[in-house]
């Protein structure tokens, strides 16, 4: 077997790949304001890193090419939305080369329409965005979006069973078979299954990257709820519980970082799953979601603590939330020398 290893999102990074919102997206009726944010995102990545930004024309291509340098490259192609996390490719390194595994995208079971993102990750080698070194493993025949798996670096995988055991995604697949299938591909020694936790509004099945978060091999960031009125209150404490039974490989218990339950976000009379697990880990920073709210700064040191040797900058993500996702949610990072 290959020798394969799932890099930590901490892991130098070549660029994040974003995917730009357009009119013909979900994101029309607030198109000026949710611009605005991918602006403020683009600029704090581009002054550590590369951009890789999906365009979805010329136009827009060319206004790109003259802003942050040479670190924002635009790339022309369709895309249903913006959620490069989920639809970006997945990529390992195999004997010390970087592969792009292309897992399908079904909109997050069957919920929206998928069939330009779906595509975006062979459209991308098509395009030769990556270095020639890289290679392209066709996956498509198993669900898997980005945001359902955390990565410590060496062999553990972090996931909810809420969502990688959804019926609309690899519903004929036992627990089991999953957990074969992520090991075989991710080159894995353990998945580590939280049972329990949710964020009102989440379309995403619990996605992992919403409640816990991997800081380091022996350090999980996760989302703490202390009002017991709360609706999230039993599940957050039932998923703490969880992840303090947790041992890393070497037997030890982790080192726990509470970041807190994001203050209610109401829009169009729904309550939406505004978080702070949905940080991005890029060189040298962490960009971490902020909703106007006093909590921000609580959250912004808090992580402050877990990455003690990075620049933690927040980034308002309120128009985000609106479509019910957040800043890791339009981001993928890409491994050193894969661009």
């Amino acid at each position: 077997m290959n020798n394969i290893v799932l890099p930590a999102e901490w892991a130098p990074q070549s660029a994040v790949i974003m995917a730009w919102p357009h009119e013909n997206s979900d994101w029309a009726y607030i198109l000026e304001e949710v611009q605005s944010c991918f602006r403020e995102i683009i600029a704090a990545i581009a002054r550590f890193e590369k951009v890789v930004l999906i365009v979805p024309d010329n136009g827009v291509a060319e206004a790109f090419n003259t802003i942050h340098g040479n670190n924002v490259i635009p790339v022309v192609a369709s895309t249903n939305d913006t959620w490069a996390r989920d639809f970006g490719p997945l990529m390992v390194f195999k004997d010390g080369k970087p592969v792009c595994l292309d897992f399908k995208f079904n909109g997050w079971g069957l919920k929206f329409a998928a069939d330009k993102d779906n595509l975006l990750n062979r459209e991308l080698f098509s395009n030769n965005i990556f270095q020639s070194q890289v290679t392209y493993e066709n996956r498509l025949n198993f669900v898997l979006e980005g945001g359902a798996i955390e990565s410590d670096g060496l062999g553990t995988l972090l996931t909810t069973s809420e969502c990688l055991l959804s019926p609309n995604r690899n519903g004929q697949l036992s627990k089991a078979e999953i957990e074969a299938y992520l090991k075989e591909a991710f080159g894995l020694s353990r998945v580590l299954w939280i049972n329990n936790g949710y964020l009102a509004g989440d379309d995403t099945d619990s996605h992992i990257d919403t409640l816990a978060r991997f800081c380091s091999p022996d350090t999980i960031a996760y989302v703490k709820c202390t009002d017991e009125t709360d609706e999230h209150f039993i599940a957050l404490k039932d998923m703490e519980t969880e992840l303090l039974a947790f041992k890393t490989a070497s037997g030890e218990p982790y080192n726990l970082v509470a970041l807190p339950m994001a203050d209610e976000v109401i829009f169009g009379g729904e309550r939406l799953p505004a978080t702070y697990a949905n940080f991005l880990i890029i060189n040298g920073a962490v960009l971490v979601p902020t909703y106007d709210s006093p909590k921000d700064s609580e959250a912004i040191a808090q992580l402050q603590k877990a990455f003690p040797d990075r620049e933690i900058i927040g980034v308002n993500c309120v128009p985000l939330i609106k479509q019910h996702g957040s800043l890791h949610c339009v981001t993928m990072q890409l491994p050193e020398s894969a661009l």
